[in-house]
């Protein structure tokens, strides 16, 4: 029998790398990678990544300005430093991040979305191989709709916790959308004081409802699961359509060879008796929805937080750089 991530790749899963680290991704022969600023971070502090760095600060340090506006243009360039490597590597696209800061501001996220595509341009890497990852914000959701409609650009809706912020994204018609599993999962233990079995894990009966909205209504938008936490949350999703997983987990699943069985298809999902919903038009029913469920809206927050305060440790490490 062929290994669990082998199983999981034949049930129509599309499997996606989790890393910044674009040294170990090769490995497991994934189709995209996603990055974030957390795992740029982290990658960004072995030694192996210092010429990144370097070339990142000589890039900003040659178009002059003051010390933040050099900053902020050397963490741009640091982020397609990444992207570009990871595109060697893999033969599909790579997920870049806009600022976190940026999260309830979209005319602020659409300029920084079309500044880094445009990095990449310089690079020599088209477009069509770069998603622009963004917060499942209601600003970021109408960023993405008109960075899709507009400029051409797809985009990959993150921090998504809810049903309600998916509904969005796929009517403003993004090219795909990180539903979260093991962060629902984290708040759910947390609040509840106890453990699930992985056929009742919160994060990923979420994720299926997703799945199964977007078949049941012809939405072509990417469902791709993000953030786990066991491998038991990653094969219970065996057929959804993209799974984006940590370099840690793609290993556990390289090296078993427990059956992994399709649970999502698309044929199912059409049978089933879903009512359609609307929120791109209604800013104050999306709002008012989104807020009735406390779980995506902590862990919304809280993500965008985190995302920002890494972006910020790794301002700092660049603006010692360049002061050095």
């Amino acid at each position: 029998m062929s290994n669990s991530l082998d199983q999981l790749k034949a049930s129509g899963t599309v499997v996606v790398c989790d890393s910044g680290d674009f040294a170990t991704i090769g490995k497991y022969k994934p189709q995209d990678a996603t990055t974030n600023p957390s795992l740029i971070l982290a990658a960004s502090q072995k030694p192996e990544y210092a010429k990144l760095i370097d070339a990142a600060v000589a890039s900003a340090k040659g178009k002059g300005g003051d010390v933040d506006s050099q900053v902020d243009a050397a963490l741009d360039s640091l982020l397609v430093e990444f992207g570009k490597e990871i595109l060697k590597i893999i033969p599909g696209k790579v997920s870049t991040e806009v600022d976190a800061r940026f999260s309830f501001d979209t005319k602020a996220s659409v300029d920084k979305a079309l500044h880094i595509i445009d990095l990449y341009k310089q690079q020599g890497i088209s477009k069509d191989r770069v998603l622009i990852k963004i917060a499942s914000t209601w600003e970021g959701i109408k960023a993405a709709e008109i960075l899709q409609r507009d400029h051409g650009i797809n985009c990959n809706l993150t921090l998504m916790f809810s049903l309600v912020q998916a509904i969005a994204a796929a009517e403003a018609g993004a090219f795909l959308i990180s539903p979260f599993v093991g962060r629902i999962l984290d708040w759910y233990k947390k609040a509840y004081s106890k453990e699930y079995a992985k056929e009742e894990d919160p994060g990923v009966k979420s994720v299926k409802a997703i799945y199964n909205y977007y078949k049941k209504h012809g939405y072509n938008t990417i469902v791709m699961g993000a953030s786990f936490r066991n491998t038991g949350e990653i094969t219970e999703l065996a057929g959804c359509d993209y799974l984006t997983i940590s370099p840690n987990l793609l290993e556990e699943l390289m090296n078993s060879s427990a059956a992994v069985p399709k649970k999502l298809d698309a044929s199912d999902a059409t049978a089933l008796d879903i009512p359609k919903q609307s929120y791109i038009n209604d800013e104050s029913l999306f709002r008012f929805e989104f807020n009735e469920e406390q779980m995506a809206v902590h862990k919304l927050s809280e993500g965008i937080s985190k995302f920002a305060a890494d972006a910020v440790t790794l301002k700092d490490i660049i603006k010692k750089k360049i002061a050095a």
